[in-house]
């Protein structure tokens, strides 16, 4: 029994490694316990588990950026990863690309495109929104709007049309 759970052990830090390596992107503690509990890869407490000591052993780095907790695999992760990789079973790896290959530009574009409010005082609400390329801020837009319900349609109009938005601004600018 010990020799199982030490082995299925590794094979769940390997397999989170593999899923930070494959995305090539920092990712949110939010974003990567949805992936991971959302598909059924693992359950929250091992998850949680693994992720901690993944971190504690620097596999992989914990940054804060603009308030949100990302993730990324460090130079050692991805030398571990790749002696070790074989140990991951193929109908995992399978599953954790499939899965990838449709959560990826997902989350790229989760990473490119920040919208989100903040209540000030009562009736007023201070509204940011961003579209960041490559790590560099593209546009960074601040508004004071009069209602929770504006905010909230302000940045789901953002986060879906952003980069239409973005152009509109812009070509207004210039004319």
């Amino acid at each position: 029994m010990f020799i199982n759970s030490s082995q299925q052990l590794a094979e769940q830090k390997l397999l989170l490694l593999y899923i930070f390596d494959q995305l090539e992107l920092p990712i949110s503690n939010s974003q990567i316990t949805d992936l991971v509990l959302e598909n059924e890869i693992m359950n929250y407490f091992a998850f949680q588990q693994y992720l901690t000591e993944l971190k504690e052993s620097d596999f992989i780095i914990e940054e804060i950026h603009e308030s949100n907790q990302l993730f990324s695999i460090t130079d050692k992760g991805k030398k571990a990863l790749e002696y070790f990789v074989n140990r991951i079973p193929k109908q995992q790896l399978e599953k954790i690309n499939k899965l990838l290959n449709n959560k990826k530009q997902e989350l790229i574009r989760y990473s490119e495109i920040k919208a989100e409010y903040i209540k000030l005082k009562d009736e007023e609400y201070l509204v940011t929104l961003k579209v960041i390329e490559k790590e560099i801020p593209m546009i960074n837009i601040k508004l004071n709007v009069n209602s929770n319900k504006q905010a909230k349609q302000i940045c789901e109009r953002w986060k879906n049309k952003a980069q239409d938005l973005y152009g509109e601004i812009i070509n207004l600018l210039v004319e």
